[in-house]
């Protein structure tokens, strides 16, 4: 039997790191990419790195909007990315929220980040070498991900609630992390970072 060989990922956080945040994102026509995404996206997949969405959407929780709308904003996204050469390999998102007014999905679950069932997801349908992996996000709970998930670490952007996040981070630093101006700029470095592994 053919041995599968393993690949880095870079697990991407969607709103903030990816587009630019709306809050509850709920109309495809909405979405906006930030100037950057696209070259940087396309520099990871050039080095072999699996590229992996994985977004908190608790909004389908809070009754703001279906999951067949979260589905819609997913088509959209890579219909666009795969237009310019920088297609993630997968999409997976998280509709729970403790508390939530749809009762199926308003509780805790291990799904959630910083919680690592979507990472888990991501592992039973593509070949990651988790221990290379990186996560890239604009908030704290994408740096305890990676931390959660023993990934080789994760890298913060300033775009979005970065700069917020930066703050927080300078008051209680999380192993393995580094800070980035954006999207291409976090793709430089775990490019770097890649080489020394």
């Amino acid at each position: 039997m053919k041995q599968v060989k393993l690949r880095p990922a870079v697990f991407l956080d969607r709103d903030g790191t990816l587009i630019v945040d709306r809050g509850y994102l709920s109309d495809p026509e909405k979405v906006r990419y930030f100037s950057h995404t696209f070259e940087a996206l396309r520099m990871l997949k050039k080095e072999g790195y699996l590229l992996v969405v994985v977004t908190n959407q608790s909004g389908v929780a809070r009754g703001y909007y279906p999951e067949s709308v979260v589905n819609l904003i997913h088509r959209k996204i890579k219909q666009d990315l795969v237009k310019q050469g920088a297609a993630p390999h997968a999409f997976f998102y998280c509709p729970h929220y403790p508390g939530g007014k749809v009762k199926s999905l308003g509780r805790s679950c291990s799904c959630r980040k910083p919680k690592t069932g979507m990472v888990r997801q991501a592992l039973a349908v593509l070949p990651i070498d988790l221990k290379r992996s990186f996560v890239v996000g604009d908030k704290m709970d994408d740096l305890l991900l990676s931390l959660n998930a023993r990934m080789a670490g994760g890298v913060l952007v300033r775009t979005g609630k970065g700069r917020a996040s930066e703050r927080e981070l300078k008051k209680k630093p999380i192993p393995r992390t580094w800070v980035a101006s954006n999207l291409k700029q976090a793709a430089k470095k775990i490019l770097s970072l890649g080489e020394s592994q």
